[in-house]
Parts: C-alpha cells; sequence; structure tokens
C-alpha cells in the first residue's frame, strides 16, 4: 500500500503490538475501541500462516466464509428452487439509446423430491420478483454490455423517475442515462421482492427452504441480508442467459444496508466480477471493533431480522467476534472492491469503512492484485481508483449520489476494461 495526501489517518500513532494473541493484527490504537488488535486475514483459526495463493483458496477463504456465516450473516440453504422467467416488457428508451427490459421472476420450491417422496423440506407457496434492466441500445450477442445490479429500496418506478413523496426524503432517479452513455447496463429489483424487511420471515424466500414446522431461521441461519444477497445471485443467473449482456463483468452494488448485502453476495458468489460498498456502515465494510457510529449493540437492537441470530450475542463484545469486516472486503479479492463513504455519514462510520478497505489489502496483495493505494483515508473529493481495492469519500450525507456511480464506473473502467467478453481472472489481476 502507498500513502496518499492525508485526511483523518492514524498511521503515525502507537500501535497495540505488546501482548496480542496469535492470529491479531497489531493496529494503530486510535483506530478500534475494544483492545485485542484485528483478527489477520492471512493467519488460519488454529495459527497457520497464509503464505501462498493456495493457501488462501483451499484453507482460509472457505473458513472466513464459514466463520461470516456462523457468527454474523448466517448460512443461506443450498437447496434448489424452480425458476420460471417471464418477460413483460421490452421496448427502446432513453430516445433510442437504451433498450428497456422488465421481467418477473418466480421462485418455487420443488414440492417432491426426485424419487417421488415428499420434499424434506416441504413446499411453501412461491415468491416472485420483477427485474428492470437497462441495456445499451448497441448491446448485442458480439457486443455484450457489462451491467451494474444493484437492490432498491422503493420499487423500480423510483429508480427510474424519482420519489417526491412526503413520507420520506424526495429520491432522484438514477442516473440511468449517464451510465447507459457509458456503455454499461443496470439492473435492479426492489429488494423486498425477496424479504420484506421486518422482522418475521413469514414472506419472501425464507419459507421456501423451511422444514416442516418451522418459521423462524435458526441460530446460525440466514438473515434477510442472506436472503437479499441471494436474490443478487439469482438475479445474476437470469443476466447470464441474456447475450446481451457480458456475464463476465456483472458488478454488484449497493447502499447502506443494500451495501451490506452485495458485498456479502459478492463473497458468497465469484461470479460477480466487481462489489461495490455504498455507505454500508456496520455490517458492511465498516470495522465492528471500532465502536463508532453505528455498534453491533445497535443494529442488532433494531434490525435483528438483518443477520443470524448468533450475531446479537457480540453486542458489546465485538473483541471476541471471530472475524472483523475487513475480511468480508478480503473475501472479494482478488477482484475489485470499491468502498464509498460520505462526510456527514458519522452513523456508517466513514472512517471504519476506509479501514475496512485498508486492512483487507493484504490479501489483494498475496495474490497478486494491488490493495488500497493509501495508507491514510483520502481527503474529501481526493478518490483511490488506480488500486483493486479503490475508495473515496465524498461530502454531504447518507446516499448513492450521481457522483458516487461515476466513482463506479471509473472503477470499473479501470479494473474490467472496455473490451466485451473479458474474462475474470481468479489468481490476479491481468493488469492495470
Amino acid at each position: 500500500m502507498t500513502s496518499t495526501d492525508s485526511g483523518t489517518g492514524t498511521g503515525a500513532e502507537a500501535e497495540l503490538g505488546a501482548g496480542l494473541p496469535a492470529g491479531r493484527l497489531a493496529v494503530p490504537e486510535a483506530e478500534l475501541s475494544v483492545p485485542g488488535g484485528l483478527p489477520d486475514p492471512l493467519v488460519c483459526a488454529d495459527g497457520a500462516p497464509v503464505l501462498t495463493p493456495a493457501d488462501w483458496w483451499e484453507r482460509r477463504r472457505p473458513e472466513l466464509l464459514a466463520a461470516f456465516e456462523r457468527h454474523v450473516y448466517g448460512r443461506t440453504p443450498e437447496g434448489a428452487v424452480e425458476v420460471g422467467a417471464q418477460v413483460l416488457a421490452e421496448d427502446a428508451a432513453l430516445d433510442g439509446r437504451a433498450t428497456r427490459v422488465e421481467t418477473r421472476l418466480t421462485f418455487r420450491r420443488p414440492a417432491v423430491g426426485a424419487a417421488g417422496a415428499p420434499d424434506s423440506q416441504g413446499s411453501q407457496g412461491s415468491v416472485a420478483a420483477t427485474v428492470l434492466t437497462y441495456l445499451p441500445a448497441s448491446a448485442s450477442t458480439g457486443s455484450p454490455a457489462p451491467v451494474f445490479l444493484a437492490l432498491n429500496f422503493r420499487g423500480n418506478d423510483v429508480v427510474e423517475n424519482g420519489s417526491a413523496d412526503h413520507t420520506e426524503p424526495v429520491q432522484p432517479p438514477w442516473p440511468l442515462a449517464e451510465l447507459v452513455d457509458r456503455g454499461y447496463g443496470v439492473a435492479t429489483a426492489c429488494y423486498q421482492d425477496f424479504d420484506p424487511d421486518v422482522d418475521d420471515f413469514g414472506n419472501g424466500v425464507h419459507p421456501l427452504f423451511y422444514a416442516p414446522g418451522q418459521n423462524r431461521p435458526g441460530e446460525h441461519e440466514w438473515g434477510a441480508l442472506g436472503a437479499w444477497a441471494w436474490g443478487l445471485s439469482r438475479i445474476l443467473d437470469h443476466l447470464r442467459e441474456d447475450r446481451r449482456v457480458d456475464a463476465a463483468r456483472v458488478i454488484v452494488a449497493g447502499h447502506s444496508r443494500l451495501g451490506k448485502a452485495a458485498m456479502w453476495a459478492a463473497a458468497l458468489d465469484e461470479r460477480f466480477a466487481m462489489a461495490v460498498s455504498n455507505n454500508s456502515g456496520c455490517g458492511g465494510v465498516a470495522l465492528s471493533r471500532r465502536r463508532v457510529g453505528e455498534t453491533v449493540e445497535a443494529i442488532t437492537s433494531r434490525f435483528p431480522h438483518w443477520f443470524c441470530p448468533a450475531f446479537a450475542a457480540y453486542a458489546g463484545r465485538e473483541e471476541t467476534l471471530p472475524v472483523d469486516q475487513h475480511e468480508l472486503v478480503a473475501l472479494v479479492a482478488p477482484r475489485p472492491a470499491y468502498v464509498a463513504s460520505a462526510e456527514e455519514d458519522t452513523w456508517a462510520d466513514p472512517y471504519g469503512e476506509f479501514l475496512g478497505a485498508k486492512y483487507a489489502s493484504p490479501v489483494y496483495e498475496l495474490l497478486g492484485a494491488e490493495g488500497l493505494a493509501a495508507t491514510e483515508q483520502p481527503s474529501v473529493d481526493r478518490p483511490v481508483v488506480p488500486s483493486r481495492v479503490g475508495y473515496h469519500i465524498r461530502p454531504g450525507g447518507h446516499a448513492m449520489t450521481d457522483g458516487d456511480w461515476a466513482r463506479f464506473a471509473d472503477a470499473a473502467d479501470r479494473h474490467l476494461g472496455k473490451v466485451s467478453g473479458r474474462p475474470t481472472d481468479r489468481s490476479g489481476p491481468a493488469g492495470g
């Protein structure tokens, strides 16, 4: 990692190096609110160092995924679902510069097993999600387009037209024209199509996977974030069937709680070419051990359904958590990861988000990719784009702005390139 212009970083301050337990990173003492350093992503649970890419892929990465499943997000079920797709509309948009497609995806749990006996999970009806996709009009089988995939909060119509209702802050439309003009498609669906954002688990996709008599996830089973991440992967399945989409360059992105879901989706599903976190905060890319802004206690008290039930046990005890959020970013490696913060979004702890990106960097470097090209948090509006781990902090508060989208596209341009069909190389960057 190389230094950029300094902001609020504390790299010169005293480190908590003395007496750290095995498998802990020493970090400047001002960066954390609890003793004991950070979990080292390059040390296995048994203390064995991760020295080679093979060590990472074969031992440490599966171990970290399992730890996040058990202690934070819950285990995503592996059972198959039947998927149906119905195109509702397809027409020209943006003065002919784009093709607009609406598709209803329907998910149903098979009612019987392969041998004709009742399926062990039972039959729980179906769930539908409406996917809105904008593709450059030039996208074709011979020249497919890279696509940004992000769930939205308030419906596909708000993505297209914005919202001016009086009960919530006004939300502008997404910059669809700007992204299409840069050669990118955009795909989205409302997150509540996959799991309503309430603590009951009676609707959405969870019941598709319940055992007979079950009505809530178990202690280490997936919460809402897991369901939203699952939905992102199912939309990816759908996009990969469209030959106008460059399947090797689908970028998963999200804001706030949906930034958490996007990062978890990228960790679970290596088909995503790049991951973008916008103001994801606690449970996203901000370090839990900082206890700044929203804490584990605050988030599990207000939104317990987002995580597996086991996560709440670490409220006020973050130092005992086997993982921290820099390791979530590390699970994206060596694929590009871009982290965006906002100066006034103190609840999301912008500096903690920066540190989440910074301390993922050793994994990128092990895999032959450049980690975050900054040792200290950059100044406002001085984005770090060249490295595989990117970061910016902008003025303003908790939002995903047109300027944020432009930075995401800048990073995608640099790391995924403009060449149609370029594959994602798991072993490291191809250059740039």
